[in-house]
Formats: C-alpha cells, structure tokens, sequence
C-alpha cells in the first residue's frame, strides 16, 4: 500500500514538475538576446486592418486615430460593428473607417465578426490581413512591422500585446499585469529564442489572405486567438512572435469587469487544455513535429495564479505523505517544483518587470491566487461556455 502511494504521489509531483519546468526554459531563454524577425524589402502591398467591436463606443475613437497614423495609400480599415447597441458604428464612421454592421444575438463571439469581415474584404482582398481589438492602442509602427513581417515568414505573425493596469490600481491589477506580461512577453519570447512559434493573443495579428482559407473563423470560442493559433500550427503556419511590434490595453479598474474578463480568458484556456492538449502532444510526437510539441507544452502551463496553487497543494500533500508515511521521494520532487517555480516568477520579474511592477507586488501573488479559488472552482462546477463581454469602466 505504501509502495502504490509513493508511486502515485511521485507521478502526482512529476506532472506538476512538467508545467514548471518548461516555465522555467521560457524564462531562461528570454533572458538571452533576441534577433528581430526578418522584413520584407521594398514597399509593401495593400494590407487591411480588421477591427472587430461590441458596444466599443467609449474607445472606438481613440483606437482608430492611432490606427490610421499607421496607414499607407491602398491599406483599409474596417471596423466590424458586432450586436452593438450603442454608437460603435456611427463614431467608427466620422473618424473615417469603413463599417459593416452586423445582428445575430444566436451567434456571438468575436470569431463570428472576424468572419464576418473576412466575407466584406473577400471581393477585394488585402495581401494581408491585420485584427485589432477596438480597445487597443497601437505602437508606432506596429502595423508595417506585422505586415512586412508576415509577408517575409509567409506564417501569421502575433505582436507584443500588452495588458496595463490603470493608474492608481489595486494590487490584485497589478499582479494580473505581470502575470500577464509573464504570459504574453517572457514566455513567447523564450520559445522564439529557440525558433519555435507561440500562441496567437487576440489583438495584434496579422495573417497573409490566402492563409485564412484553411482555418474556421466563425465560432463563439471563448479564446479563439488560442484555437486559432493550433489551426494555423496543425496547417503548417506556426505564428511568429514579433516583440518589436507592440499593442496594449487596458485591464478594467472595477472588480466586477476585471472578474468577467479574467473567467472568460481562464476558463476558455483550461478548455483548451483539457479538450486539446493530450492530442497535440501525441499528434506531434508521432509526427515528430518539434513546432507543434513547442505549442503543445506551451498550452500545458496552466495560468500562473493556478500553476502556483496547484504547486502549493501538490508540496502540502506530499510532505503529509512523508509525514504519515515515511514516502520521501515524492516530496523532493513537489519541493524542486515549488522551487523552480518560485525562481521562475522572481526571475522573470527582474528582467522584464522591474520597472512597472514592484516586488512588494509580488509578495501579494500568494493571497492573489488563493483569492481566485472561486474562479478554478467554478471551473470544475459550471464552466462557462459562452463569450460575454467584459464589463467596461466607462460602460453606464
């Protein structure tokens, strides 16, 4: 008995050693210098921006001008006015865009309104194709960056996105913005040191035309970036990381739209997990496709809030078992994972946190995560399926 016990807590340590470790390996491999992607020369073809919106009237404004700072003759800018009720549509239009609007309560989810004006573009199509959130600010550049980039990989191509915490945010915000960072900077970041591709994030993507005929677009997948990143890896177009090109936005100030923003994004990420995960490591093994097993073991490190509480349990559980039992392996093995993660995160956080986030922040993380046991709960109990919008702060 004591022997099955030691043999099940050591595979239990050693599962949750395998998340750490590739953390471990990003993070490393960040800290190395990184070469920019290569750019195609000469002048570039027409491209279009895709900027899908729902109810975006208090940003709208604001993340057309940057766009269109960053337009060449020829280049469109189309803004998807998705289900809105209020005045998306019309302030998209006096700033110059062009607006197709679109009403289907059935269908909802940014997927369907990224098809949607895929179909408009269809009749005279871009080279490439460049989707922004409508809550975006783009940097300067950015979109000549991704386009002459994806033009020269002939792969999709994901810009730095970027969440900030307002000013004056609680600690809880602030932990959220390095977790993110940690997510959508240093991860992807280390993988590219190797050549290896990473996940697609949502807003900062750019894809040549032709391409978008071999994935489905159209779906209320509550992380679609994610999915369609795999589609795209599965055809043999893994997304290129191009930290140069930066996008960000803003995590919502109030609790309630931080809380609705974070479920969908966690809980559309475990999904995929659970549902994909097992076969693309299998499928890539099989294959021997090094890119795909990159994006597979990257999809297998869990959000850092649940990595750490999954890290914490497994050690409490293992040291009870020594303990009570004598089972000493597997705790050495919790104990090197808890360790690693915890250099990891500090690692991390002072090579490219330092300056936006101060390590009393850091101190917070533990509470943080406990705080949001709820939300993993929940998860396992009623797992949302649906995509529904984050609360704004300027929504009334």
């Amino acid at each position: 008995m004591t022997m099955l016990l030691a043999w099940l807590l050591a595979a239990l340590a050693l599962l949750m050693l395998l998340p750490v470790l590739v953390l471990l390996a990003q993070v490393l491999l960040a800290c190395l210098p990184l070469r920019s992607p290569a750019l195609a020369p000469g002048v570039r073809g027409p491209l279009a921006v895709l900027v899908p919106a729902h109810d975006e009237a208090a940003v709208i404004r604001a993340t057309l001008a940057c766009i269109r700072l960053q337009l060449l003759e020829g280049d469109r800018l189309l803004v998807v006015a998705d289900n809105c009720s209020d005045d998306t549509a019309a302030l998209a239009r006096a700033c110059g865009a062009e607006v197709v609007e679109r009403s289907d309560a059935q269908h909802r989810g940014k997927g369907y309104a990224l098809d949607y004006g895929v179909r408009h573009l269809a009749a005279a199509p871009p080279q490439v194709l460049v989707i922004i959130d409508a809550d975006c600010q783009v940097g300067e550049g950015a979109i000549d960056r991704l386009a002459r980039s994806c033009l020269a990989s002939e792969r999709p191509v994901q810009a730095l996105y970027l969440m900030r915490a307002p000013a004056g945010a609680g600690l809880k915000v602030l932990v959220a913005e390095f977790a993110w960072r940690v997510k959508n900077l240093v991860r992807p970041r280390g993988w590219a040191r190797l050549g290896l591709p990473c996940q697609l994030m949502g807003a900062g993507m750019a894809f040549l035309w032709r391409d978008l005929a071999k994935v489905e677009l159209a779906s209320g997948h509550l992380v679609e970036d994610l999915k369609l990143g795999l589609d795209f890896c599965r055809q043999g177009k893994p997304p290129l990381f191009c930290p140069q090109a930066l996008v960000s936005s803003q995590f919502p100030g109030s609790d309630e739209g931080l809380s609705s923003q974070r479920k969908r994004w966690e809980h559309g990420h475990l999904g995929v997990v659970l549902a994909d995960a097992p076969r693309l490591l299998a499928t890539a093994v099989a294959q021997g496709n090094s890119r795909l097993l990159a994006m597979a073991l990257d999809l297998l490190v869990p959000p850092l809030a649940l990595l750490s509480l999954l890290s914490a349990a497994t050690f409490l559980l293992c040291w009870l078992a020594f303990v009570a039992f004598g089972v000493l392996a597997p705790a050495l093995l919790a104990t090197l994972a808890l360790v690693l993660l915890s250099a990891s995160v500090v690692l991390a956080w002072a090579r490219f946190a330092r300056e936006q986030i101060a390590f009393s922040v850091l101190l917070y993380a533990p509470l943080y995560a406990m705080k949001k046991i709820p939300l993993y709960l929940g998860f396992l109990i009623r797992r949302q399926v649906e995509w529904v919008r984050s609360k704004r702060d300027d929504d009334q």
